[in-house]
């Protein structure tokens, strides 16, 4: 048993480098994590005793040299991203990320090295020691082999039966590992090679499900198409939607007439119906059975509320849509004298105090996909995984359903996180400014130019030179934007639109990365700068409403360094997500304060009501600012801020913002712990099951 000492001995030590290292001296639940490294310390032990001599020379490197690289990656890759390395993230963005990041990735290596010689130091011991044969070959007999095997079986029994209890008693633990897997806070908690063997086996399964199951049908990727949503009503003469609509009253004849007695020329009465289609619950029962997962979809949609129509229902109705997923963009950016334009924009029309941007597994990929969905993301790569079911319900799909054409642009490569095949899916013509891995005889017409194409990151200033002309004159028109401009590294070697505007930051009394970080988003308020101008000078300023938010906060700074640049402390309740969301238009005269706490998730429900699509409010995790529902954010490790309370589930720290007795304390929390399961779980389901398109089969016509 003397390996399997050693090889458990190496694993904790591993593990201990790694979480010291990369979290500090905290706390976990190492229970799981201590069972899965004796079944793997086993099994390690059986095959380096059962091979001959040369293969054991082999096994034992290839073994131990494994559990470096996995160790090593995991330490860089959080350094550089704050979020654990996945068995899909490698095996989807590999080439992308050695074509975009490696400068990034030698930075967080160099960043690393203290840690990165730790992790080396058991290697190059065995070595040693096995050179100077104090540690030499053990051959195992067959009763030591029987000894190994009962210690995997005994240890595979206690990492099920910890998952079992913990799920049952509904242990927190328990359920961050199984079903609202979060891997930051599976491996801050549960170690790397937890996160390492739930993500292989995530990925097996995932095989097995397309061997059985086959790919779902996809959402036709026309831009154009419309299909799966039902019929805009047609207002009726007295102001009111009529059509498709369940669960709303017909208005009275006092109230659609007004009193001829009281008011010749009444006021139009608001229309406060609810956002809700009429879908066959029966149907939509039906077709969800065989599943657990759908028939919970259906209980859940089916008891539902919806939220209403209000005052800010169709305020934009036939305008054109510009909205942006603004790369690392943050509050703190945003100077009158260095952004004049950003700044503009944010603190007039609609002004929003209480915005957050959470932070998901994939960082930007997930950020665009929580903005363009009305979603929470489902583990990482939740936007690729999208890109092969119905995406019904997205801005475009409501657009074209006005015969309105939708494009989208990224100045970046047409293939990096597959936004070739997601966004097309989602309705939009999609452009980049370069192939990335496609070929140009199939991609070549998606193809923008701009002057310095590879240029790292490239330049949003120079995107809009290139793209508003292409539809500026259209009748009407919905576009996004992906910018990369605000992108990390922030200094003025690495980043190129950070050293391009360099002189403009040399007055500030502030670090390198400080001004680096504003130095790149100047580039980007003069893209905003930019887009106005070209719409003023085509006459569609003021019929066009431009929407921008962040994909995350610049994560690429240490808080130490976010904090220099806010100029405060960020530790308290969830400031450091605390962000800014530009929703403007040029006619509106006086600024809309909404307090309300409200994210990205949203966005889609909020721009809907705000042109007038007849849309279903169940359909998304998000809801309508401007309903009156209350605000509530969602963050990945089911932390949430509400207008009622600020509850962070990793520092157990709740902040009340309204006074409650302790009864009524405990009822809150209880209830709104639980409408933030459901729509985590609403939203995993959903893409997983492709549902949208069995809500689409359920429509009464």
């Amino acid at each position: 048993m003397l390996m399997w000492f050693i090889y458990a001995g190496i694993l904790v030590y591993m593990e201990l480098v790694f979480h010291i290292g990369s979290f500090g001296p905290t706390g976990g639940n190492p229970v799981f994590l201590l069972g899965l490294i004796s079944l793997i310390a086993a099994v390690q032990a059986f095959i380096s005793g059962s091979v001959s001599k040369k293969a054991e020379k082999i096994a034992v490197g290839v073994m131990l040299g494994a559990e470096y690289v996995l160790f090593l990656a995991q330490t860089v890759y959080y350094h550089i991203f704050a979020q654990p390395l996945l068995l899909t993230a490698a095996a989807l963005g590999g080439a992308d990320a050695l074509t975009n990041y490696w400068r990034d990735a030698l930075l967080g290596l160099w960043q690393v090295t203290p840690i990165h010689l730790m992790l080396l130091l058991p290697l190059v011991l065995i070595i040693v020691l096995r050179k100077k044969k104090i540690l030499r070959r053990v051959v195992l007999r067959q009763i030591q082999k029987l000894r190994l095997v009962l210690v995997m079986v005994v240890s595979l029994a206690f990492c099920i039966c910890c998952i079992m209890i913990g799920n049952t008693v509904e242990a927190e633990f328990a359920q961050d590992y199984s079903e609202y897997y979060d891997p930051l806070t599976v491996m801050e908690n549960m170690g790397v090679l937890t996160v390492a063997q739930r993500d292989v086996f995530y990925v097996a399964q995932s095989l097995i499900d397309k061997i059985e199951f086959g790919g779902g049908d996809a959402q036709p990727s026309n831009p154009e198409s419309s299909a799966g949503i039902p019929e805009i009503p047609t207002p009726s003469s007295d102001g009111l939607s009529s059509g498709n609509l369940e669960g709303g009253e017909e208005p009275s004849e006092e109230h659609s007439q007004g009193s001829e007695e009281n008011n010749e020329n009444p006021e139009p009465v608001l229309d406060t119906s609810p956002y809700r289609w009429n879908i066959d619950a029966e149907k939509l029962t039906s077709l969800s059975q065989g599943s657990k997962e759908k028939k919970w979809l259906a209980d859940y949609i089916n008891g539902l509320a919806s939220t209403n129509r209000n005052e800010y229902t169709g305020m934009f109705e036939g305008y054109n849509l510009i909205f942006l997923t603004a790369e690392g963009f943050s509050t703190y950016a945003i100077r009158e004298d260095l952004t004049p334009t950003l700044y503009k924009m944010v603190n007039s029309s609609f002004v929003f105090p209480n915005y957050y941007v959470p932070i998901w597994s994939t960082s930007t990929s997930d950020g665009e996909y929580v903005n363009c969905s009305g979603l929470i993301p489902d583990g990482q790569f939740s936007m690729r995984k999208s890109a092969d079911i119905n995406m019904a319900y997205t801005l475009p799909r409501f657009f074209a359903q006005q015969g309105v054409y939708s494009w989208a642009f990224h100045n970046n490569s047409l293939s990096y996180y597959d936004r070739h095949r997601t966004h097309p899916n989602l309705g939009y013509d999609f452009n980049a400014i370069k192939l990335g891995n496609l070929s140009e005889a199939e991609w070549g017409s998606h193809i923008f130019e701009v002057e310095h194409p590879n240029a790292w990151p490239a330049s949003d200033y120079e995107m809009m030179l290139s793209t508003v002309p292409k539809y500026v004159n259209e009748d009407r028109f919905h576009v996004y934007y992906m910018t990369v401009s605000g992108h990390m590294n922030y200094n003025f070697a690495g980043n190129r639109m950070s050293s391009w505007n360099k002189d403009a930051v040399a007055g500030l009394d502030m670090s390198e990365n400080a001004r680096a970080y504003i130095a790149c988003n100047i580039e980007l308020d003069k893209a905003m700068q930019s887009l106005l101008e070209q719409l003023e000078a085509a006459g569609k300023l003021e019929n066009t409403v431009i929407c921008l938010s962040a994909d995350h906060y610049p994560y690429g700074m240490s808080e130490e360094q976010y904090e220099e640049l806010a100029g405060k402390d960020l530790s308290q309740g969830m400031d450091l997500y605390r962000n800014s969301l530009i929703l403007w238009n040029a006619a509106m005269e006086e600024p809309v304060v909404v307090d309300k706490a409200c994210c990205s998730v949203d966005l889609v429900p909020t721009l809907l009501n705000l042109f007038g699509f007849h849309y279903d409010s169940r359909m998304y995790a998000g809801r309508d600012i401007f309903s009156t529902e209350e605000g509530l954010v969602i963050f990945k490790d089911k932390s949430f801020v509400s207008d009622t309370v600020c509850y962070n589930k990793k520092t157990k720290e709740t902040i009340w913002l309204k006074d409650l007795t302790e009864e009524e304390k405990d009822a809150y929390l209880s209830a709104k712990k639980q409408d933030v399961t459901n729509r985590y779980l609403f939203s995993a389901y959903i893409l997983r099951n492709n549902y949208y398109d069995i809500v689409a089969q359920s429509l009464v016509p």
